[in-house]
């Protein structure tokens, strides 16, 4: 897959997303404003991805840097942090990856690091998240293509593929490891109104993978669980409460409750970094608010009439008790999902 997201000498570099499927187009960020503004409009987009891209923010910020020294650039490194946290509200990737930059910047400026020997952890830790990031999405899949049939079809939402993670992805990772040990999956995209994520971007990567794949609009999923021709539904997460409710697209409830009804499972793929364990149910996760203009235009052409109302939340909240199963890379968690994180969290240390 061509990479999402790339360091280079003179910034981040970005797959534009916005223009894909019909353009495969970068964007050079070559500041952390610029960053955060790649992140905020969906250039890069896809909980994962947007973490370690503010990790890249924060390393190109603190590279970029005038200060003369550690303790000059603090104020500015807090201005950094506070610029990126500003961008995407649910996905909690992000505010993991600030909070663990802050963390090492906390530790490098009380043992008195010089500016210049800082610059270089702050961009090992972002290259380390980097490397960490196409490592769980590797690791999910190896524990969630065994959950799929050996043959049949999966139904997705929205897209957790390559294009949402450094690479590999988190629900299309588990699709694609399913497929590299024999199995003979066709994949039912959801277009994922009204960015059609789903028709743009997870269409894209798996026919780039010779995945079969095949469009549905969003309220043609019901229909297709009743006769029979969905097996599983796989999805990823933006972010997930200590209770195993989980946030993603909005559009996910909706699938999950039709599993439910067709007696199909469904499974949320997410790296651990995805669960917060500081948030105790899915009615205290903050749910972003979208431009308007991501409903009432498609590809600069108006579709609604003047004035007229819009609603749109990026996100929707799935209840646990419509999850069937939790892939990360440290294995597969089951309900009760308060016990089975916290025994995970214990057994991994």
């Amino acid at each position: 897959m061509i990479p999402t997201l790339t360091w280079t000498d003179d910034g981040v570099r970005f797959l534009d997303q916005t223009r894909l499927p019909l353009e495969e187009t970068y964007v050079l960020a070559t500041d952390y404003g610029q960053v955060a503004d790649a992140i905020a409009t969906m250039v890069v987009r896809g909980a994962p991805a947007i973490g370690v891209s503010a990790a890249y923010g924060i390393a190109l910020g603190a590279m970029r840097s005038r200060a003369e020294s550690a303790e000059r650039f603090a104020p500015e490194f807090e201005k950094i942090c506070a610029r990126l946290a500003s961008t995407r509200p649910t996905a909690v990737n992000l505010f993991w990856s600030i909070d663990r930059m802050k963390r090492l910047f906390a530790d490098l400026l009380s043992s008195g690091t010089p500016l210049i020997q800082m610059q270089k952890k702050i961009l090992a830790e972002a290259h380390a998240m980097y490397a960490e990031d196409i490592s769980a999405c590797k690791a999910m899949g190896a524990h969630g293509a065994a959950l799929l049939p050996q043959e049949g079809a999966v139904l997705t939402h929205c897209n957790a593929g390559a294009l949402a993670t450094c690479g590999y992805g988190t629900a299309l990772g588990v699709i694609r490891a399913a497929v590299e040990r024999g199995k003979r999956i066709h994949v039912y995209a959801d277009e994922t109104r009204p960015f059609l994520q789903g028709a743009r971007l997870t269409a894209w990567e798996l026919m780039a993978d010779g995945i079969p794949t095949t469009v549905i609009c969003d309220n043609m999923a019901a229909s297709l669980m009743r006769a029979g021709k969905i097996q599983a539904v796989v999805v990823g997460a933006d972010r997930i409460a200590a209770n195993g409710d989980t946030a993603n697209k909005i559009g996910t409830y909706n699938v999950a409750i039709l599993a439910k009804e067709h007696g199909i499972p469904f499974y949320v793929a997410a790296p651990w970094s995805t669960i917060d364990r500081a948030t105790p149910n899915g009615d205290a996760i903050p749910i972003e608010e979208r431009p308007h203009a991501e409903v009432t235009h498609h590809a600069g052409k108006q579709l609604t009439p003047n004035g007229v109302g819009i609603c749109n939340p990026a996100f929707d909240v799935t209840p646990s008790k419509y999850i069937t199963a939790i892939v990360t890379e440290r294995g597969v968690l089951r309900a009760p999902y308060i016990d089975a994180l916290r025994e995970m969290e214990l057994v991994a240390g």
